[in-house]
């Protein structure tokens, strides 16, 4: 019901308006607090990247995140990444992720973040803990924070927006209203905006989310679309229509598409029963991170890869480096 009042297909956002602009008044006023320095921003010594939305949920934000700090490290930078961690409840915060860290204390995205890149990450509910728990651990040339573009306590040098190339905007409320955390103005004050699948409009930079080979949970076994038939696909993320197009598109016929909240905590007896005869089951990577502990074999998680036009990439990548370059410089 949500998802059909947030594209505009039902009436009833009207009854959900007073809290909409509620939520408009309290976020534009927190945001000219820190414009007229009524309350302090937290300058890191290093540049900060904020990889956000404007949007709730399912933009396509981590893989351009991942995308980002894989293409700086190739370029030689020591990268560190910090996150809310939402969906995770740690003992304590800030939390330095290391290889024993579950998705149940730092959040399935943190974790997928640092298995797929490497890269130091830290989770904290407030991310100037989470940067300053990282310097203290970590040497690093530049932090990327994933998501993060409404938490203005941290500075930041350079913001990137990520927007569903299909969905936008919705009906272009705030939040509960639409799916708005910020007005679609905000977009003329950000360095750029990646667009996920649709039709990128004026200087945005189009991206599409590219599978790779299913990875087999237990064992790492790889193998392509075609080894599936009457399998079972399901997703605990922000919009899982995608995943269950992109297993469509690649000629995957699904028996049965189960969709779960997102970042929902997944126990074993409850995937089990997804394919009482042993039928494939294949699922995102960020659910993967979630159930490695007790996967069985007949379980299969599909990487993608975020993919852009390289004169547009290359020129992001260009404005990132330009930024270390001047932290560096002697003043």
């Amino acid at each position: 019901m949500i998802d059909r009042i947030w594209r505009g297909q039902s009436a009833l956002y009207v009854l959900l308006l007073p809290l909409s602009w509620l939520y408009g008044v309290i976020t534009a006023m927190i945001r000219l607090s820190y414009r007229l320095g009524w309350r302090k921003q937290w300058k890191a010594p290093v540049p900060v990247v904020v990889v956000g939305n404007l949007t709730a949920g399912g933009n396509g934000k981590t893989p351009v995140v991942i995308w980002l700090v894989e293409q700086l490290q190739a370029r030689g930078l020591r990268v560190g990444v910090v996150s809310r961690g939402y969906g995770g409840k740690s003992a304590h915060y800030p939390l330095v992720l290391d290889a024993h860290t579950r998705a149940e204390q730092a959040g399935d995205e943190p974790v997928l973040i640092f298995q797929r890149t490497g890269a130091p990450v830290a989770v904290a509910p407030k991310r100037v803990d989470a940067v300053k728990a990282l310097l203290a651990q970590s040497a690093v040339d530049i932090i990327v924070t994933d998501d993060g573009l409404q938490h203005y306590a941290l500075a930041r040098d350079i913001e990137i927006v990520v927007v569903d190339g299909v969905r936008r905007f919705g009906n272009g409320w705030w939040l509960p209203a639409g799916p708005m955390r910020e007005r679609a103005a905000r977009l003329k004050q950000v360095d750029a905006v990646i667009v996920n699948g649709g039709e990128a409009q004026g200087d945005e930079i189009p991206m599409q989310l590219q599978p790779s080979q299913f990875v087999n949970l237990v064992d790492g076994q790889k193998v392509d679309a075609g080894t599936f038939s009457g399998a079972v696909a399901m997703a605990g993320i922000g919009h899982p229509p995608r995943f269950f197009a992109t297993l469509e598109n690649m000629g995957i016929k699904l028996a049965q598409r189960i969709v779960f909240a997102d970042h929902q905590p997944y126990q074993q007896n409850q995937l089990v029963a997804l394919t009482p005869h042993a039928e494939p089951l294949l699922m995102t990577e960020k659910d993967a991170v979630k159930c490695r502990a007790f996967a069985h074999k007949n379980w299969w998680f599909l990487p993608v890869d975020a993919v852009m036009p390289e004169p547009q990439a290359s020129a992001l990548l260009s404005h990132v480096m330009q930024q270390v370059t001047s932290h560096n410089r002697p003043s």
